[in-house]
């Protein structure tokens, strides 16, 4: 087995890539305070071509040489859009039509591989909430989400970090909402 060079990828451009069709999925990130994980959230909403990354408080913003760092130029070709404040882009979110899940431990949560994505379907719209690496989503994010999404943990942690976090549940969205829909 040989290893592929980065040129026998067929990468899209910065610009092919805007251009091209997004998977129907915004990622929200609450208080992120490390930018070198907004980056790895940049760098992982490419790989799967979602939407849009909404930044969210005191969640950076690029342009930023520490947010360049993970994101590898990513932070070019995904769109974003700065908040104030999470509860203000959930609901922007809600008034455009989207369903809006925090990725948060709570009761009443749904384990991510148990969720019947209500985003199905070529003209629904889904966003996940990700939240501060302490403290997590906020509560009155929570209660303005639509459901929270659990990833189960079997160790003697029950946290993730929110980049590898964001990486679990983008994967777990693009599989359901993009590779069962291609023929």
């Amino acid at each position: 087995m040989r290893k592929l060079r980065t040129i026998e990828m067929h990468r899209l451009t910065a610009d092919e890539f805007r251009a091209a069709p997004k998977m129907p999925l915004i990622v929200v990130l609450d208080d992120v305070r490390s930018l070198h994980n907004v980056g790895s959230v940049f760098r992982t909403c490419d790989a799967f071509r979602a939407q849009a990354i909404y930044l969210c408080g005191i969640t950076a913003t690029p342009p930023s040489n520490d947010i360049h760092k993970t994101a590898l130029g990513a932070e070019d070709s995904v769109a974003w859009q700065y908040f104030p404040s999470a509860d203000e882009a959930v609901a922007e979110l809600h008034r455009q039509g989207y369903t809006v899940y925090s990725v948060e431990q709570a009761e009443g949560s749904t384990a991510l591989q148990q969720l019947s994505v209500a985003c199905d379907g070529a003209a629904a719209k889904c966003a996940i909430v990700l939240g501060n690496e302490v403290k997590g989503v906020r509560q009155s994010v929570v209660d303005a989400s639509d459901g929270c999404i659990e990833i189960p943990q079997f160790g003697t942690k029950h946290s993730l970090n929110v980049s590898v976090a964001a990486g679990i549940v983008v994967w777990e969205m693009a599989r359901r909402l993009l590779l069962t829909s291609q023929p």
